[in-house]
């Protein structure tokens, strides 16, 4: 049996349970209002950033094992499982157009995960100018370039009036995958824990590395969740 790299299972845990706390946040005041509050500036920050930490992490662990299109597939369905269920919520009128999800991080990430089967071999360098590209030309069109129609939005291309409540397009957020596989394949090149005296079995550490191996799981649940405990709560008070 392989040996997971625990480091990486806590820090994905990290990652997916500092996005529920981020949407549980955001729904408690702006869907449900039911706190008045002016979001910091590292709230902000973590909204439009962190999901760039979950590109980077699925960059690494894609480069470590051998089922990157099925696990490619698996991730992209569930993200079009997602606009399923926010396109029913828009067509029953319990949200306006902007809940739709078009290409949001599920879908980014199974995208990057298929497109890194033709590109695996490329050598780093190749890699490194090609995620040079993706982050710069993305980072630059974003908010600045826009097109008279929204057919290109997986590349990051849309009109002014495009709305969706998750969006992350290939540029740039490709590049930012493509730097996690270069991480995997120079700092993981031995697919082994860069942490081998930490003790696994503490309880956070082990709470979090559970959370980390099921975080496609805790994703699709913690929306359904995080709306019926609010909706309970706005109920109740």
């Amino acid at each position: 049996m392989k040996q997971r790299i625990w480091e990486l299972d806590a820090f994905r845990g990290v990652c997916i349970l500092g996005m529920v706390i981020v949407h549980l946040i955001y729904d408690a005041v702006e869907l449900y209002g039911l706190v008045d509050w002016r979001y910091p500036t590292v709230f902000l920050w973590l909204r439009d950033w962190g999901g760039v930490l979950f590109l980077v992490l699925s960059g690494i662990c894609v480069t470590l094992g051998s089922r990157s299109v099925r696990r490619g597939i698996t991730v992209f369905s569930a993200g079009m499982l997602c606009t399923a269920v926010t396109a029913g919520m828009y067509f029953l009128d319990m949200a306006d157009r902007s809940i739709l999800i078009y290409f949001g991080v599920l879908h980014c990430l199974g995208v990057c995960m298929l497109l890194w089967q033709p590109m695996k071999k490329l050598p780093l360098w190749a890699l490194a100018l090609i995620a040079a590209v993706l982050i710069g030309v993305g980072l630059y069109w974003w908010g600045r370039v826009f097109v008279p129609f929204d057919w290109l939005f997986p590349l990051g291309l849309t009109s002014r009036s495009f709305l969706t409540s998750d969006y992350y397009p290939l540029l740039p957020n490709l590049g930012f995958f493509l730097v996690g596989t270069m991480l995997g394949q120079t700092v993981y090149r031995k697919r082994q824990t860069l942490l081998p005296r930490v003790n696994t079995q503490h309880p956070l550490i082990a709470f979090l590395c559970f959370c980390g191996r099921n975080s496609l799981v805790i994703y699709l649940a913690h929306q359904p969740v995080l709306s019926g405990l609010l909706w309970t709560v706005s109920i109740l008070f």
